[in-house]
């Protein structure tokens, strides 16, 4: 046991730090970032005044922004942008909508694996944001509720951040919390940093604790909440062109059969003869793939078209002029998901120069990509015939484009687009560099086990092949999280150099008393998931690991592990909403703080049983 210690005045200044720290943190009397800050300037404050020790040095006290930990993370958060940005995330959240099928059962581990498995290399609210949508469009094809899918996917990206050292922040600053504490240490005690792999089976461990968790449980814990037609909308203007002009329904894919009685008519002869014609908005003919095809293009046999509207009225289509209804596009998957096009409404200004021209010679789906599905006057709505139609001021265009044609379209002033272009310019040019340096920075982590100048090659890798302008990087870094961070890192130094969490860690094993290692253990993994609900991850890990490390020596523990039991536990956020991505999936799945604590509650303690197990199995 160490020898008693005595609360003296610097103690008690670190102690009045620490709670009003936690106030701020736990009633968010100001923005966490905010309060962070402030409590860094009060900690060189106390260095101004007379009579009291230092508690840090100049150097000390600015040295989180210097951290291993802080680059590290602006570097994982770069790097994470760099392979969004390439589209590498949406080619891997289609594969997953191909695949899941329109079971519970199948569909819970494909995504809530997939996610894990993104989140042990990003951060974990950019996993959950990126799969949001995928979800929301499996709801709705598979009539599965959101309320089903949602949570099992952002409790795996949370489990997810515990697979890799870089997976969460906790785990980037724990290698410095150690460096720092190895300072008040004895050369016989002192703890080497964890690899980047080394927690990877308590990571797989939970992962699967959770997927089996919702598979089995799933139907006992989860709400029963029904899908609302109109929040399961792939979008607000989905429902604005239903309402408005009777457009919608789904993209599905159709191949023209040898019975077929269109067969060797354009589609113009198509829409002219077969009024009930669904929207035709792509083509596959001769291995070439035309979105949208022009009007004058032959229907053959085994041409795939891709078509949309309501899917009962497609299939009664399909099967009256025998065409072969396939379902969710295959051939034609990545340019007719929302993410890639839609619909939008192009406005004819008075001062257009193609007023007066007709459709014909204006030529839209050749000059501007566009496919016309009405043309809205204020007198009438046209739905057919539209190449004789000469285009008059005020005319409204609904038109099925992508949003990159949508986007060049923007800039002429021949038309005023009145509805929001959602176009991201993904470089998909750019996935080979993307991955090389996703690699390299993996790599030389394990053959240097220095993480932020790894991780930082890899990140300016991915701004000098061009995956992200600089500007870009600047943009994809969470600058509130590194504030947040840089400036609690200090009073961590103050707490373990000051002697503060050795006086905590006595006055605990005072009112314990003698139990055994294992149960101090559960405490300090208590704590943690406390600490972790009423304030920042981060912040609960600054202040448990000094914490951690000296209860583990007073017991002759391996400190090490008490310290990775702080780290791990601070990912086990689920018995409230206060996690950013418990925060995220909130208001899509139309959950109520309840839902939480009902799934979340057996969640969390099987968190700690299987995370406790796995720490003492393979430290």
């Amino acid at each position: 046991m160490i020898d008693t210690i005595t609360l003296n005045l610097e103690m008690m200044i670190v102690l009045a730090l620490l709670a009003i720290t936690i106030i701020l943190f736990a009633f968010e009397i100001l923005r966490v970032d905010v309060a962070a800050i402030c409590i860094m300037v009060m900690l060189g404050l106390t260095t101004m005044v007379p009579g009291i020790n230092p508690l840090l040095t100049q150097t000390e006290l600015f040295s989180g922004f210097s951290s291993n930990a802080v680059i590290s993370v602006i570097a994982v958060m770069i790097i994470g942008a760099g392979l969004d940005k390439t589209g590498i995330m949406s080619k891997l959240a289609s594969l997953i909508l191909k695949k899941g099928g329109k079971t519970e059962g199948r569909i819970i581990p494909l995504v809530s694996g997939t996610v894990a498995f993104i989140s042990s290399f990003m951060q974990n609210i950019g996993a959950a944001a990126l799969f949001l949508p995928v979800v929301s469009r499996i709801s709705v094809r598979s009539e599965i509720p959101m309320s089903r899918l949602l949570m099992p996917m952002g409790f795996c990206a949370i489990l997810g951040g515990t697979a890799t050292m870089i997976g969460s922040s906790p785990l980037i600053l724990l290698n410095d919390l150690l460096i720092s504490s190895n300072k008040t240490l004895p050369a016989d005690q002192q703890m080497d940093t964890f690899g980047l792999f080394a927690v990877t089976p308590i990571g797989i461990a939970l992962i699967l604790a959770g997927i089996i968790y919702f598979v089995v449980a799933g139907r006992f814990v989860l709400p029963q909440t029904k899908n609302n037609t109109d929040a399961n909308r792939t979008s607000r203007a989905a429902d604005y062109f239903e309402s408005i002009y009777g457009i919608g329904g789904e993209l599905l894919e159709a191949r023209v059969t040898d019975d077929s009685p269109m067969v060797g008519m354009t589609i113009r002869q198509i829409e002219q003869n077969y009024p009930n014609t669904p929207l035709i908005l792509a083509l596959y003919s001769g291995d070439v793939v035309k979105i949208p095809p022009d009007r004058e293009e032959v229907v053959w046999v085994n041409t795939q078209l891709g078509v949309m509207g309501d899917k009962r009225a497609l299939e009664s289509f399909c099967d009256e002029f025998h065409w072969e209804l396939r379902g969710e596009p295959d051939r034609f998957a990545d340019v007719l998901n929302p993410q890639h096009s839609g619909i939008a409404e192009l406005v004819v200004p008075p001062g257009s120069s193609l007023v007066g021209q007709s459709i014909k010679d204006v030529k839209p789906r050749r000059s501007y990509g566009t496919n016309i599905l009405q043309i809205f006057r204020t007198d009438q709505v046209i739905k057919r015939d539209f190449s004789d139609q000469e285009l008059q001021p005020g005319d409204t265009l609904v038109v099925h484009a992508s949003w990159k044609d949508l986007k060049k379209l923007s800039r002429n002033r021949d038309f005023v687009i009145a509805t929001e272009v959602k176009y991201e310019d993904l470089r998909t040019n750019k996935i080979r560099e993307a991955s090389i340096f996703f690699c390299l920075a993996l790599t030389l982590f394990l053959l240097t086990d220095n993480l932020s100048v790894s991780l930082l090659t890899g990140a300016m890798g991915m701004v000098l092949s061009g995956v992200l302008t600089i500007d870009e990087a600047y943009e994809a870094v969470s600058w509130q999280t590194v504030f947040l961070l840089a400036s609690l890192i200090p009073l961590g130094i103050a707490v373990d150099q000051s002697g503060t969490a050795a006086w905590i860690a006595q006055e605990i094993l005072t009112l314990v008393g003698d139990v055994p290692n294992w149960v101090l253990q559960v405490v300090i993994a208590g704590l943690a998931t406390f600490f972790t609900l009423v304030m920042s991850n981060i912040g609960a890990t600054v202040l448990l690991v000094p914490l951690a490390v000296n209860i583990a020596i007073a017991v002759g523990a391996d400190p090490a592990v008490f310290a990775l039991t702080v780290a791990i536990s601070t990912s086990n956020s689920f018995l409230i909403p206060t996690h950013q991505v418990n925060a995220l999936i909130m208001g899509p799945g139309g959950y109520q703080v309840a839902d939480f604590m009902r799934a979340g509650g057996i969640m969390t303690i099987l968190f700690m049983v299987v995370s406790l197990l796995m720490i003492n199995l393979i430290m």
